[in-house]
């Protein structure tokens, strides 16, 4: 009798592929097909876990593209122009991290360089990589999937805009001893934080699995 309880059990229950996990609390939903610009909602915890935007694939690559553009000129223009005492220095991110190039401050500078520059630029080119082609209903890149498991790997160890709160408050200090110019890469990391959250806030993991699959080349 337990034996067929238990077939019984599982013969009810939906397939894998018709579930999907809330990335908070690991609650278990049925994927639906939702109307336009309609978003479904994890029933404990409250969390967004499926929104359905027809043009949402399009804006994300144009954010993504965005981003990635102003990740470049972030690196490459000057960030700040100092002036204290009739001395001036222009420094910018990529001078900032080879300032520190000896000793223990080399892991320093490499953990920044990862963390502020490489790591957000692999992450977007991997968005980039996985989602080009769906934008025009094309099948997916080789290689598609595992391009967007790693941008979602990476998602946490982007810390742009922490970078951006921490130069923030050092300026605060620095403002005192000496004048402070902020350069074309200073608004250039701003504009790239706006367009990061942009970007992850209109981002609907569950809809581009979904595409990738039924894309798959």
């Amino acid at each position: 009798m337990h034996d067929k309880r238990t077939v019984a059990l599982s013969n009810a229950l939906p397939p894998l592929a018709d579930l999907i996990a809330c990335p908070q609390c690991d609650t278990l939903h049925r994927v639906h097909d939702l109307p336009d610009d309609a978003q479904a909602h994890c029933q404990r915890c409250g969390l967004v876990i499926v929104t359905s935007r027809p043009k949402a694939i399009a804006l994300v690559l144009s954010l993504a593209l965005t981003a990635f553009v102003l990740m470049i000129a972030a690196i490459s223009f000057p960030f700040l122009d100092l002036d204290a005492q009739g001395r001036h220095n222009s420094i910018s991110m990529l001078q900032a991290v080879m300032a520190f190039d000896s000793g223990v401050a080399l892991l320093l500078a490499v953990a920044v360089a990862g963390f502020i520059v490489f790591l957000p630029l692999t992450r977007l080119a991997a968005i980039i990589y996985a989602i080009g082609p769906l934008v025009r209903d094309r099948p997916a890149r080789r290689g598609a999937q595992r391009a967007f498991a790693l941008a979602e790997l990476l998602r946490p160890w982007s810390m742009t805009e922490i970078f951006i709160v921490g130069v923030s408050v050092a300026l605060i200090k620095v403002a005192g001893i000496a004048s402070v110019t902020f350069g074309p890469a200073f608004w250039a990391f701003c504009a790239l934080v706006i367009v990061t959250v942009l970007k992850d806030q209109l981002i609907c993991r569950v809809s581009i699995w979904k595409a990738l699959e039924q894309l798959k080349g």
